[in-house]
């Protein structure tokens, strides 16, 4: 398991929360008018930015001005130059939030001045505390708003869509495979897939054991080594992509993150359709594999060898293949190169060394050279991408070293000093005694000190 990926400072927490707005306008082909109605759209929802316990809106002019310094300059010019606590709303606590929720769910048909005149009645929520405007946005946000909750049906009109051009978005799901059988144990197979809008082509495939956020970030690396970045990546709410780490790196490259809204499958029916051709012409004819090799191994050939190159409806009857060839042009290939990647995928922890030197990273121990950090809290910084791990040291803006304890060693070896420039054991000491001293004061004698310096 990895350990809680967070943004380097707070600053570029900030510049994530405002990509994370206004990325997918970037992405569109937008003249002035279709422009200023998305802004205007998005300056009438709310938002709640980093370390902030409350909502709030923003102007058009400030998503305007975030608009052209992410198109121009990409995430480091979203980063403020100061922070600004803006003005305070009121806000629903966690316990309130949780109450209103678990009410809409036992009870859906009923309406939110119900629900909160209810409560008000009772004593468990006070005159003013929340307005039911606030309380409709939590619904709404949770998926449970009354329409689609008494007819099961989205309440706004569905429309075909697809990206502009291949590579401008992905799809990215699991599906649960056939189980195998290692020995005596029985293990469960999970087909992770990443899945191009605009030509259907699967630029990652591969059957494991888990659904976890490492097994998605290794698929989704080997895609952007393969085939570049997309500009943005669409996702279900589930715990495999809702991860710090996918979410920071993503920012990171300048990948928008989209998520599905809860309770719309439709929505992700472009990799539900591909689910279903999977299972039709290959996984259910996979009887007792023995390994996940061999379950790969027929995953690869019937997406190379039959679904790539098979006419597609949706494609209006051309190939994945030819149409995902075709627009090379549109791929961000050259944009990503190894130092980018491991930058974006570069973890960073806040740790305390223990008095022996020592302190955790990664799952392990590693021993620091500079004992005069015992105590100290510094910051621990590793790439995910390297298996297994080789965290380094970052102090005074430079990289140093740091090593795995190796204690049958260090039972033979000589303890270094804690500085470097700490004197050698012979050298002779300075005289500095405080009882002394304050003898010499109560008996009027001369203090040692004056004599040795007369002498």
């Amino acid at each position: 398991m990895h350990p809680k990926f967070r943004p380097k400072d707070h600053r570029e927490a900030v510049a994530i929360f405002r990509s994370e707005i206004i990325g997918a306008l970037v992405r569109r082909q937008l003249d002035h008018g279709e422009l200023a109605a998305e802004l205007k759209r998005l300056s009438q929802q709310r938002f709640r930015p980093p370390r902030s316990k409350t909502t709030r809106t923003l102007s058009v002019t400030t998503l305007q001005r975030w608009y052209y310094a992410y198109r121009n300059g990409g995430l480091e010019a979203l980063r403020p130059e100061r922070r600004g606590d803006g003005g305070r709303a009121r806000a629903l606590t966690a316990q309130q939030r949780k109450l209103l929720l678990d009410i809409r769910r036992e009870n859906r048909s009923a309406s939110v001045p119900l629900i909160l005149r209810t409560l008000r009645l009772d004593g468990r929520l006070g005159k003013d505390t929340v307005s039911a405007q606030t309380v409709r946005r939590l619904y709404l946000d949770h998926g449970l708003d009354r329409i689609p909750l008494r007819d099961g049906s989205s309440p706004r009109v569905r429309l075909r869509w697809q990206a502009e051009h291949p590579g401008a978005l992905w799809h990215a799901d699991v599906m649960y495979g056939p189980s195998i059988v290692e020995g005596e144990r029985r293990l469960p197979v999970r087909v992770h897939a990443l899945l191009d809008d605009a030509s259907r082509y699967i630029v990652a495939l591969e059957a494991m054991h888990t659904e976890r956020e490492e097994d998605m970030l290794r698929i989704f690396v080997r895609a952007l080594r393969a085939h570049g970045a997309s500009d943005a990546l669409f996702l279900d709410n589930g715990s495999t992509y809702r991860g710090e780490i996918l979410r920071i790196a993503c920012a990171r490259l300048g990948i928008t993150l989209v998520h599905a809204q809860p309770y719309d499958p439709e929505a992700r029916g472009k990799m539900e359709r591909f689910w279903r051709t999977l299972r039709e012409g290959c996984v259910d004819y996979l009887r007792e594999p023995e390994s996940l090799h061999d379950i790969n191994v027929r995953l690869w050939a019937f997406v190379g060898q039959h679904y790539h190159q098979a006419p597609h409806a949706g494609l209006l009857g051309r190939s994945p293949d030819s149409v995902w060839s075709e627009a090379a042009e549109h791929r961000r290939i050259d944009d990503l190169d190894e130092q980018k990647l491991r930058d974006a995928l570069t973890v960073r922890e806040r740790r305390r060394v223990r008095r022996d030197t020592t302190v955790s990273a990664a799952g392990n121990v590693y021993e620091l050279d500079q004992g005069f950090l015992a105590g100290r809290v510094v910051t621990i910084g590793y790439c995910v991408l390297d298996n297994p791990p080789e965290p380094w040291l970052e102090l005074g803006g430079k990289h140093l070293a740091i090593h795995p304890v190796d204690p049958v060693r260090n039972a033979r070896r000589r303890r270094p000093p804690r500085r470097a420039d700490e004197p050698p054991a012979d050298q002779p000491k300075v005289s500095f005694s405080p009882p002394d001293v304050l003898l010499d004061r109560a008996v009027g004698r001369k203090p040692h000190s004056s004599e040795d310096q007369n002498s």
